[in-house]
């Protein structure tokens, strides 16, 4: 039986490269941590359906490489995403001085109302820490994002980061800020009458399986996870 869900929302995972954008990705699509990760090349792919406000939404995820050479390729997939995730490292302070130049990207090239989160990652190299909660608290204010910080090894706060995004982008189609029907707004329809014909098919804690993360080489969101 074929995936059923009640909307598609287009993600980014964006930052400077070994800012764990990875692994937070791995952690979120298969509830563990990624031992051998190396640098993403390109763009890879993920998706995962969960359960926001009552509705089911299956999160289409693109993870992009953090080296300069490969912004070129990897601008073109900011195209009609609805929620990005904006990573640095807490215990590197040049991972958070560039956050900018991915944070300008995005709000230039993705959707007018994209939702950003700014994720602080390795939230447990406590000792090895180099930008304090406050301040990186203070750069989003000033930037109106939203602010977490995370651990890809312990998976402290990787759910909540992915779902707080998606309770943000459901909530402005429900008040109609948002359009699922408008070309570029990161959001699909999907098919409802198919979840309630097969009875619902959310396990017990409300969330489906999770879809294996594989490479990506097109593009386009026509690629389906296995």
């Amino acid at each position: 039986m074929s995936e059923s869900y009640d909307y598609l929302f287009k993600f980014l995972i964006i930052g400077r490269a070994g800012s764990g954008k990875s692994c937070l990705l791995h952690h979120f699509i298969e509830n563990k941590f990624k031992e051998d990760s190396s640098h993403t090349i390109g763009v890879e792919f993920g998706s995962r359906i969960v359960n926001v406000g009552g509705k089911s939404i299956k999160l289409q995820i693109w993870d992009t490489a953090g080296q300069e050479r490969f912004r070129s390729v990897t601008r073109s997939y900011y195209r009609g995403a609805a929620g990005a995730l904006l990573v640095y490292d807490t215990t590197s302070r040049d991972s958070f001085n560039v956050l900018w130049n991915w944070l300008n990207d995005a709000r230039t090239l993705a959707s007018q109302n994209i939702c950003i989160l700014l994720v602080g990652n390795k939230k447990d190299l406590e000792e090895e820490r180099e930008v304090t909660f406050l301040e990186a608290s203070n750069f989003a204010q000033e930037n109106e994002l939203i602010f977490l910080e995370t651990s890809a090894k312990t998976g402290e706060n990787v759910e909540e980061a992915f779902l707080k995004c998606s309770k943000t982008i459901l909530a402005k189609i429900e008040t109609g800020e948002l359009d699922p029907e408008r070309i570029g707004s990161g959001i699909q329809y999907g098919d409802a009458a198919a979840r309630a014909a097969a009875g619902g098919t959310l396990g017990p804690n409300g969330q489906q399986p999770r879809s294996r993360l594989r490479p990506d080489c097109a593009g386009n969101g026509s690629c389906r996870s296995s």
